[in-house]
């Protein structure tokens, strides 16, 4: 039986202390896919995005004593989510619902999230980049992986997200980067 996103998002461990908790971590985390999906990229935006749908958030989701939560409770979540877990968990999802046919074209992109690059004058830039792989004719995201530029290369973490799909017949599309002539073990 299939499960919904809400389910494998309840699978998620609670980083965060019990004491002072006004909101489950799965409806922070479900905000922020929304939010998102809407194009309200970054912390403050995500905040806007709760401010403007406020009513429809709240009648939609219904949170506990109609309580929504601010960018600041929205920010502690993205900083101290394990990533490889949400990333697993929305894959696990992502694979129930997507069907891949023979022959599709599979987009895998990378690109570099704004606002964590640091050393901007030194030659070793070290910044996040955030890997997609999306089906290009149904538009929709099957699997993200993370890539912290200063610890390892986009190349094996690429590698290693293909070979998690477990997917064949199918067509990959990526970067030049990835045309290597020596072929890096994962």
């Amino acid at each position: 039986m299939k499960k919904s996103l809400v389910e494998h998002l309840d699978q998620i461990d609670d980083f965060r202390r019990g004491e002072g908790q006004r909101h489950e971590l799965t409806l922070i985390l479900l905000i922020i896919i929304m939010a998102t999906i809407n194009g309200y990229h970054g912390i403050r935006a995500m905040g806007d995005f709760v401010k403007r749908n406020r009513e429809e958030l709240i009648q939609c989701l219904k949170p506990t004593k109609n309580r929504l939560p601010s960018y600041s409770t929205i920010r502690r979540v993205l900083i101290g989510i394990d990533f490889e877990e949400f990333a697993n968990q929305f894959y696990l999802w992502s694979k129930d619902y997507i069907d891949i046919k023979e022959n599709e074209w599979i987009s895998v992109d990378g690109k570099s999230i704004k606002g964590t690059m640091i050393g901007y004058n030194s030659s070793q830039q070290h910044f996040i980049n955030l890997i997609s792989i999306f089906t290009s004719q149904q538009k929709m995201v099957l699997s993200v992986a993370k890539v912290s530029n200063s610890k390892e290369s986009e190349i094996p973490v690429v590698q290693q997200a293909i070979k998690m799909l477990d997917i064949e017949g199918v067509v990959f599309s990526l970067d030049a980067l990835h045309c290597q002539k020596k072929r890096q073990k994962s």
